[in-house]
């Protein structure tokens, strides 16, 4: 009887510390209009015919503006741009001189930036996943997302927050690979410049528009 007390307390305890979560997450929502960080990504594969896990790791920054504007700048180990403008998501691959337009309503759902910098409060964002929070882990306070439409790449979404502060997201998407960004040097509400998430493709460019 003392074990199952316990374990009601620890259950009771532990449910109070994960409703922060989505606390933080409802407050970010209210509080952060723009934004800019630091980000590593780290993208693990499930493994093939015996073969071990593979994970690949890149860097760069990261701003926004909601409702429907970001921009992810990849800079290590190959440099590549992920821009939303409200209209189109531009995806710029530097090596290949390649440019990818596509419509932004059909694309959000497969990126990263989706579910925080597109919708512009946590009322929108129930209107496309389920939110709940889960228990704490590595010193974060996570809200897991689960899309609502169950035809799309993304499976379910996990945002870390630390101090109430956006700290990480973990993607997983339907083939089983699995996205971990990680969020440095946030800072909410800057003054981002006018030309941020304007995107012109550069002279000589392919330019594939889906």
């Amino acid at each position: 009887m003392k074990k199952i007390i316990a374990t009601v307390l620890i259950a009771a305890g532990a449910g109070a510390a994960w409703a922060d979560g989505l606390k933080s997450l409802e407050n970010f929502m209210k509080s952060a209009h723009s934004g800019r960080a630091v980000f590593t990504q780290t993208v693990t594969s499930p493994p093939k015919d015996g073969q071990a896990v593979r994970a690949k790791t890149s860097s760069g920054t990261f701003e926004f503006q909601r409702p429907g504007r970001f921009r992810f700048s990849y800079q290590k180990p190959f440099e590549q741009l992920i821009v939303a403008d409200g209209t189109s998501l531009w995806l710029f691959d530097a090596d290949l001189n390649q440019v990818t337009q596509r419509a932004q309503t059909q694309a959000l759902g497969s990126t990263p930036a989706a579910l925080l910098a597109s919708a512009p409060d946590l009322a929108a964002l129930r209107a496309d996943f389920a939110l709940e929070s889960v228990p704490d882990q590595d010193g974060l306070q996570w809200v897991q997302a689960v899309p609502k439409a169950r035809d799309g790449q993304l499976k379910s979404v996990r945002v870390g927050f630390a101090g109430g502060q956006l700290a990480a997201l973990d993607i997983l998407d339907s083939f089983g690979q699995r996205s971990a960004i990680r969020f440095t040097g946030m800072q909410l509400n800057p003054e981002l410049p006018a030309g941020t998430f304007t995107f012109k493709p550069p002279q000589g460019a392919d330019v594939l528009r889906q």
